[in-house]
């Protein structure tokens, strides 16, 4: 089954209609009950770090609904970046209209700081955060955050699938600012992590839900354990 969009609420969360969301399921799938295997992934073993779960990706991936999950999973707390754009970036994605890199840049550094903010704030080991990050130069304003707290570490969890899957469920949303024809103008500027950006969990979402899930806490514990034998 693919994963589909509509405008009900993930998770049981309360969300905007800015969030990119996928339909609660009406069977126990992995939204409802996860997995014994993506269960016994939660809440990885704790580092001496914090950390920033940055959730990427174009316009339809899922980035809303994933991030709420991976949130819930690990008892951490969630920012919905899509909430933060100034209304003229609204006005302009909802008229089709692509946002430049000048229209960006003041909105990725207040996701960045209040992404910090939130961390000193709750005293959480961490934050999940959603962004579409479709530059490498959009990540790198995120990548800064270590200057501004040195214990804090950025892991990008990239959400991909196909231009005609993203156009499919985006065009089956009710209620969004962003129509079918921004995934278009989205991959056209998309700039894919490459392999030298090692920060990355690369998590197809081509399949269902439950396995979208099941892969990105699968990632998330293995990046852990990585830094968890690295600090040893």
């Amino acid at each position: 089954m693919m994963l589909s969009y509509d405008n009900r609420p993930a998770m049981g969360q309360p969300t905007s209609p800015a969030a990119d969301l996928l339909p609660i399921p009406t069977a126990p799938t992995s939204s409802t009950k996860m997995s014994a295997a993506t269960n016994s992934m939660s809440n990885p073993p704790k580092t001496k770090h914090n950390h920033i779960w940055l959730v990427t990706g174009p316009a339809g991936c899922g980035k809303s609904t994933v991030a709420q999950f991976i949130a819930n999973a690990m008892n951490l707390p969630f920012i919905e970046g899509d909430e933060y754009h100034p209304p003229a970036n609204v006005e302009k994605m909802s008229r089709g209209i692509p946002l430049t890199d000048a229209d960006r840049w003041d909105w990725l550094t207040e996701l960045r700081e209040m992404s910090l903010r939130q961390l000193q704030a709750t005293g959480s080991q961490g934050v999940v955060l959603t962004c579409s990050a479709l530059k490498r130069k959009y990540r790198d304003v995120i990548r800064v955050a270590p200057y501004y707290s040195h214990n804090v570490v950025v892991h990008f969890i990239y959400l991909h699938a196909s231009e005609e899957v993203l156009i499919e469920r985006v065009g089956a949303r009710r209620g969004h600012f962003m129509g079918a024809s921004m995934v278009h103008s989205q991959y056209s500027i998309l700039e894919a992590p490459t392999a030298n950006e090692t920060d990355v969990i690369s998590v197809d979402v081509s399949g269902t839900l439950e396995e979208v899930e099941r892969d990105a806490m699968e990632k998330i514990h293995l990046a852990v354990a990585s830094e968890l034998e690295q600090d040893s």
